[in-house]
């Protein structure tokens, strides 16, 4: 069962029961902001300087993404460039273009 019907199922007893709607739905409000602030409490995140300390670790985690990325990018570039070389030297090799300079 999905935490939402769950919640629904446990509202329609409450109203079943004799309890006005308005309360059971404050009482769910309050108890999920409860939770929350517990959940975030344990994750050290309940200061008031956890929303810049999120932001900066997001703005963190892009820098690096995109470092890595660059990286991939250089790498496959310079491995590009020597296989090049390497290619070409070759067939420089094959066609006896090092000897005319001699």
């Amino acid at each position: 069962m999905s935490d939402g019907a769950l919640l629904a199922q446990l509202m329609a007893q409450g109203q079943a029961a004799g309890a006005d709607l308005a309360t059971l739905r404050a009482l769910a409000e309050e108890a999920g902001s409860l939770a929350a602030e517990r959940a975030l409490a344990r994750l050290g995140l309940d200061d008031p300087a956890a929303a810049r300390d999120m932001s900066e670790l997001r703005e963190l985690l892009a820098l690096w993404r995109d470092a890595r990325a660059s990286l991939w990018k250089a790498a496959l570039g310079w491995i590009a460039k020597v296989a090049g070389t390497v290619v070409l030297a070759g067939l420089a090799v094959k066609f006896g273009v090092l000897g005319r300079f001699e």
